[in-house]
């Protein structure tokens, strides 16, 4: 169990910085006149994943394995609905200022998983959660939180409640069934939620269709590496990790944006890695759903 809990703790640190990296080329592929809507986006990175899963279960017969239909649906349309609230956010607001309100998922996750999968978070852990927390707040917020409510910010904190909802799907499911599976579930959600959404006039061959290819490739990868995490961390531990994402998100920013790491936003990037580290050595709290003992996720390592 050691051995797995410090693997999904490298997985969701690999996964924040996929996601964080994923973000920036969201927000540069939806500005300008020939830029993706939202919806477009979502529905691009869906549909790669989707192909890249199918292509992946062709190769390896065997590892689509659904054994929770219904909640794969719930899954798939929660996360696709998430998907979608989130980049129709970075098309009309600062990726910075999207990423902070959306990644208080992990935070409401937490209180969901607690009355949905009895997982009790230790005290070291709410304490961790709350460092890192803080230190998300210092460096998306520059030491505030946004105070106007447009329709960019409705679309990121809607996306965090629904978001919040599908993580702790994940943790259901990984009982029964491997990530592979889940992720697929989750890319054909993503696709029948933003298709409606995506019919507007579609932007022309060029640069942007590459950023759009980064987006699905970051995503495929990023999600497999999260959702195979839940096996092994409770809802509370795996949240004190993510808030490593919207750090991640503005650092990859500050590279590919142009915008500026402030004094609070130093302080805030030492505490998220002490919040972090302190959850790490501290909290610890066995997982009550066991693990698949044939993960797919697994068999593809030699």
């Amino acid at each position: 169990m050691r051995r797995q809990k410090l693997r999904a703790r490298g997985e969701l640190f690999a996964a924040g910085l996929l996601f964080g990296l994923m973000a920036a080329l969201a927000r540069r592929g939806s500005l300008g006149g020939d830029a993706f809507t939202g919806p477009q986006m979502a529905f691009a990175r869906m549909a790669l994943g989707t192909g890249m899963t199918l292509a992946l279960f062709r190769l390896r017969p065997g590892t689509f394995r659904p054994v929770n239909v219904r909640l794969l649906v719930t899954r798939g349309l929660l996360g696709g609905a998430a998907v979608v609230l989130y980049f129709l956010a970075l098309a009309r607001i600062p990726a910075g200022e999207a990423t902070l309100l959306n990644n208080t998922f992990p935070v409401i996750a937490t209180v969901i998983s607690f009355w949905t999968l009895e997982e009790r978070p230790t005290l070291h852990i709410g304490v961790a959660l709350c460092i890192a927390t803080l230190g998300m707040l210092l460096v998306v917020g520059d030491g505030s939180i946004p105070t106007s409510l447009g329709w960019g910010e409705a679309a990121a904190i809607a996306s965090a409640f629904i978001g919040a909802g599908a993580v702790t799907s994940i943790r259901a499911l990984r009982a029964t069934d491997n990530a592979f599976t889940i992720f697929f579930a989750f890319s054909l959600g993503g696709m029948a939620v933003s298709l409606p959404f995506a019919w507007t006039a579609w932007p022309p061959p060029g640069p942007v269709w590459l950023l759009a290819l980064g987006v699905g490739v970051l995503s495929f990868a990023a999600q497999v590496l999260m959702t195979d995490a839940y096996g092994a961390l409770t809802v509370p531990e795996a949240a004190v990790w993510q808030q490593l994402t919207p750090v991640a998100s503005y650092l990859w920013a500050l590279l590919l944006l142009g915008e500026r790491l402030s004094a609070a936003g130093a302080v805030g990037v030492l505490l998220g890695i002490g919040g972090v580290a302190y959850g790490t050595v501290l909290g610890h709290r066995a997982p009550l759903r066991p693990v698949p003992a044939d993960d797919s996720a697994r068999s593809l390592q030699p």
